[in-house]
C-alpha cells in the first residue's frame, strides 16, 4: 500500500498559506481547552472557564518554546553550536515532545503561582486532557509524511516517497521508495494520544492524592513511547544512541518512567482532599 500523498497546504490566498499541521495544532489545543472546561465542573480545585484558559495558554506557549529548544539540544546540538540563530528559525521545523514537556511543566509553574495552587495540583487537573492534542500532532506528523518507520513486511507498511525517506535511504530512485515502512506516527497517534487519554481520564475520575495523575501520565507516555520508537527509524543524524538499538527518543523516556513511579509511590503519602478554593483574581 502506498502512502496517501496529501497535500500539506489546505488553502493558500497570495502569501498566506493554512496547513493541516499548523491546523491540527489549533484543533489539538481546542480539544484540550474543552476537556478542561469539562474537568473543571467536576474537578474539586474550584477552576474557573478564565483560568482554564489561562492554563491552555501556559501550556501550550511551554509547549511550543520548550519543545523547539528540546529538538535544537537533543537532537540537533552540533547545528546550534556553529549557527546559534538555528534556534529562532522555528520555520524550518524540528519540535521535541520531551522538550515540550518541560516547558509545559514551567509554564504550569507560573500559573500554579498566579493562581495561589500547588504545582503538583496543577500538573494532575492538566495531565488527563494532554494525551488528545499529543494525538493530534502525531496525525499532523502523519499528513506531512514525517517520521517514516522502519522497513517492514507487515500489513500494516506503507511505501513513502522518495522524497520523505530521503534521509534514511539516500539510494532511493524514482519517485517511490521499494520497501514499506510502518507508519509509526500513527502507532503513536492511537497509544500516546488515545489509549494514554483513556487510561488517564479513567484514572482521574475519582480524587485521587496529588501527584497520582501526573505519575500515571508520565509513566503511561514515557512506556507507549519507549514502545513505539521500536517501529519507528531514528533520527537519520543520529542513529542509535546506546546498545546500537536505544534511540534518543527511548533514553528521553526512561526517566519520564521512572519519574512517573517516583511520583505515584510519593502521592501515597498524600491525602485524597479537595484542593481550597484559591484566589480567582
Amino acid at each position: 500500500m502506498y502512502y496517501p500523498e496529501i497535500d500539506p497546504i489546505i488553502f493558500a490566498v497570495g502569501p498566506l498559506a493554512i496547513r493541516w499541521y499548523g491546523l491540527s495544532y489549533l484543533a489539538g489545543f481546542a480539544v484540550v481547552w474543552w476537556l478542561g472546561k469539562r474537568r473543571a465542573q467536576t474537578h474539586p480545585g474550584g477552576w474557573s472557564a478564565e483560568q482554564v484558559s489561562d492554563l491552555v495558554f501556559y501550556g501550550a506557549m511551554g509547549a511550543v518554546l520548550g519543545g523547539r529548544i528540546g529538538y535544537v539540544f537533543f537532537y540537533n546540538f552540533d547545528v546550534f553550536a556553529s549557527d546559534p540563530l538555528y534556534l529562532f528559525r522555528m520555520w524550518e521545523g524540528g519540535m521535541s515532545f520531551h522538550g515540550g514537556l518541560i516547558g509545559s511543566i514551567c509554564g504550569v509553574g507560573l500559573l500554579a503561582r498566579k493562581t495561589r495552587r500547588r504545582w503538583i495540583d496543577v500538573l494532575d487537573f492538566l495531565a488527563p486532557l494532554t494525551p488528545i492534542g499529543l494525538g493530534f500532532g502525531r496525525l499532523a506528523n502523519f499528513i506531512n509524511g514525517e517520521l517514516p518507520g522502519r522497513v517492514t513486511d507487515s500489513a500494516f507498511g506503507l511505501i513513502y516517497p522518495c522524497q520523505n525517506v530521503a534521509a534514511l535511504n539516500p539510494q532511493c530512485v524514482g519517485q517511490w521508495e521499494s520497501v514499506a515502512r510502518h507508519p509509526s506516527p500513527l502507532y503513536q497517534a492511537f497509544t500516546e494520544g488515545l489509549l494514554l487519554f483513556i487510561l488517564v481520564w479513567f484514572v482521574s475520575a475519582k480524587p485521587k492524592p496529588s501527584g497520582f495523575v501526573a505519575g500515571v501520565f508520565l509513566m503511561g507516555y514515557g512506556t507507549f513511547r519507549f514502545c513505539t520508537e521500536f517501529f519507528r527509524s531514528p533520527d537519520a543524524h543520529i542513529g542509535f544512541v546506546l546498545f546500537e538499538w536505544l534511540s534518543m527518543g527511548q533514553i528521553l523516556s526512561i526517566p519520564m518512567v521512572f519519574a512517573g513511579i517516583v511520583l505515584i509511590s510519593w502521592s501515597r503519602t498524600q491525602k485524597v482532599a479537595a484542593s481550597p478554593q484559591p484566589d480567582k483574581t
